[in-house]
């Protein structure tokens, strides 16, 4: 597969968002309280995170006057930044939050455009542009996720989960020291099935330790949406296969 380019990933990123705003327009007034799976928060509070992130993801990109990280400093924890978003959100009614999110979104991708990419996105740790585009279609998806669950919608499959896959993968060693434990010893080769019928592979074709299945499933489980015993064509081959999906993690 040809690399892709920004223009590319900047399209499956507005397929993804564009994909639950589609959802979102069509609920009543009352479906914004619904409860989600994610503990506390409703359809409403979901939203309203992506709306202040992305805010935050321009202002990071352009030096603005609320960077993720001088921004993160002023406050005691992680969590205090993803629940500020949340607090702004429980001021306005629901449709007043998809509006926000509405234009927060194209500020975003609009600037991601105009980034270079190579440039080093001071995002955490710092992501280069492109990993940064694919770690906010991480969020759509999980977080979407977390809205079609409460508000009944199937969550769709399509190829965009191939970017969610390279994060959730690029992320294991992460996601081993947050676990607390060493990685088994062997390269580890990763064959998931796309939605159009194509393959996402990564790591070496001679490798030990495999994991196999539908890309949609390997996602959720990265993103925690799903247990791995609940993922039935999920299938690991060896000891280092085994030990990625119980240590499963995308995100910081």
């Amino acid at each position: 597969m040809a690399e892709e380019t920004i223009e590319d990933l900047l399209t499956d990123l507005t397929d993804e968002q564009e994909s639950l705003m589609a959802v979102l327009r069509c609920i009543g007034d009352d479906d914004w309280f619904t409860p989600t799976p994610a503990k506390y928060w409703d359809v409403r509070d979901t939203i309203a995170h992506f709306a202040d992130t992305d805010e935050l993801a321009f202002d990071t990109l352009t030096n603005g006057e609320r960077t993720l990280n001088d921004f993160a400093a002023l406050l005691a924890s992680g969590e205090d930044v993803t629940f500020w978003g949340v607090q702004r959100g429980r001021r306005l009614a629901g449709k007043q939050v998809l509006t926000w999110w509405e234009r927060t979104a194209a500020a975003q991708r609009n600037q991601f455009a105009l980034t270079p990419p190579d440039f080093r996105v001071p995002w955490g740790l710092g992501m280069r542009t492109a990993s940064l585009i694919k770690a906010r279609l991480m969020e759509a998806f999980a977080h979407g996720h977390d809205v079609r669950v409460a508000l009944g919608v199937d969550v769709p499959d399509s190829p965009r989960m191939r970017h969610v896959a390279w994060l959730a993968t690029r992320a294991l060693p992460y996601a081993y020291t947050v676990a607390g434990r060493e990685p088994p010893a062997g390269a580890l080769r990763v064959e998931l099935d796309l939605s159009d019928g194509g393959t996402w592979t990564y790591g070496p074709d001679d490798a030990p330790n495999r994991i196999t299945g539908p890309a949609l499933q390997y996602c959720e489980v990265f993103v925690q949406r799903r247990r791995w015993a609940d993922a039935p064509d999920l299938v690991a081959d060896g000891d280092a296969a085994v030990a990625a999906l119980e240590v499963a993690r995308a995100y910081l």
